[in-house]
């Protein structure tokens, strides 16, 4: 894969973020990876090789500087722009970087968060350039402090964007009040344009979540969100579903509780899904519910990571449930009926409860109870992805396929 870190330099300091993803890009190069260092503002101080070497440093940190405070230096010509961006100024700008406190960083820290919509948007335009010629199939981002960039990214790219998680609820928690609010408000905004969040411990993923108000995969503090991806029709318990939802929301004990339901969805399952939303609408409640069709496959990955709960209440004899182990792939506790294949699927990964089938109140109740208990929610997401992981992945099918093929082999023979 190609991969390009994007990390801001600290100047003359070191800084654990920077050495972290210099050694990270020097890890994936030994892997085999075509990974590279964008740095920004300042250059890096590493104790290792430096792996940004011979890479320009993106949004100069004397030019992002001087963009705050002029809007006529945001139009100054590009040669001025150049020059104030070159390495000689950019080492003696290292100096005074040191001594900048956070409280005096809130409107710049703010513009930035609003990316291509903020003060520098000229800078990112420059690192778009810079991405296209490199083509990477992934862009991650060092902090979330960096969120602003990721809707442009995609947007003209067409690839993933992820980002780590560092810290950064100190240094915003430290800009004067009113900055800090806006500055928290405008990060979670832009936090939905990540793919994917990654975190040093489960600890501060919790706690970002909640800040960020981002998707599980990327953490649990979200707007709960209960799941369904399979044909959109009766046959597969959907119906069921939506009846235990509005049933939930009926409770009041989960208030923000949603719905998002995907999957394959032709002319007859339309006529479902349209039934289905008349009796939504009728309740008040189709704002708070979401179909999503016939998505691609990388759709359905991220589809999967947004949700806290899943369930698919197949009403007739399911012969394994492909779906139960995407989504416990993905992390995601299950809830399905105590028949056919899924009392084994859940016996074997410990993902997820099992419910009486056909019974709208027992699955209700089976769901609520999870969504009002993250840490049991969380436990179950765990268990189950490790066990899919362990069990259920393509190598371990393929081992056991080849064994008994091995097997009917031998059996021929001795046969003959």
């Amino acid at each position: 894969m190609r991969i390009i870190q994007i990390t801001p330099g600290a100047g003359k300091m070191f800084c654990g973020a920077c050495l972290r993803d210099n050694a990270l890009v020097t890890a994936l190069r030994k892997l085999g990876h075509a990974a590279m260092m964008a740095p920004l503002y300042l250059p890096l101080t590493l104790d290792e090789e430096d792996q940004s070497a011979g890479t320009p440093i993106f949004f100069s940190g004397i030019n992002v500087y001087l963009e705050q405070q002029s809007a006529l230096f945001r139009h100054a010509p590009s040669w001025l722009h150049d020059a104030l961006a070159s390495p000689t100024l950019l080492k003696w700008a290292s100096g005074a970087a040191a001594k900048t406190q956070p409280t005096a960083l809130g409107p710049m820290t703010i513009s930035m968060l609003r990316g291509e919509e903020g003060n520098q948007a000229r800078e990112l335009d420059g690192l778009i350039d810079w991405l296209r010629t490199e083509k990477p199939d992934v862009v991650s981002l060092s902090n979330a402090l960096l969120v602003g960039m990721a809707r442009r990214i995609k947007a003209e790219l067409k690839v993933p964007v992820l980002c780590s998680l560092q810290g950064e609820d100190w240094f915003l928690d430290s800009l004067p009040p009113m900055d800090r609010d806006l500055a928290w408000k405008t990060a979670a905004d832009r936090a939905a344009d990540v793919d994917l969040f990654i975190s040093p411990s489960r600890y501060f993923a919790n706690l970002m979540q909640g800040r960020l108000k981002a998707a599980p995969g990327n953490s649990d503090v979200q707007t709960p969100t209960l799941g369904y991806f399979a044909r959109m029709c009766r046959e597969k318990g959907l119906e069921t579903l939506v009846n235990a939802f509005i049933l939930l929301k009926t409770r009041g004990q989960v208030p923000n509780l949603k719905l998002r339901v995907g999957g394959s969805c032709g002319p007859a399952d339309q006529v479902v899904v349209d039934e289905l939303s008349a009796r939504l609408q009728a309740s008040g409640l189709l704002g708070d519910v979401e179909f999503h069709k016939n998505l691609s496959r990388a759709d359905k990955q991220a589809f999967l990571r947004s949700l806290s709960v899943f369930s698919v209440p197949a009403l007739y004899g399911e012969a394994f449930g492909l779906y139960v182990i995407e989504a416990m792939a993905a992390g995601v506790p299950v809830v399905q009926p105590r028949h056919a294949a899924f009392p084994e699927l859940i016996a074997a990964t410990g993902g997820g409860l099992l419910c009486a089938p056909g019974d709208e109140a027992a699955l209700a109740d089976a769901i609520e109870s999870l969504l009002l208990d993250p840490a049991r929610a969380r436990s179950l997401g765990d268990a189950g992805q490790k066990a899919v992981q362990e069990k259920f992945g393509i190598e371990t099918m393929a081992r056991q396929m080849a064994e008994l093929c091995r097997e009917a082999i031998q059996h021929g023979s001795s046969a003959s």
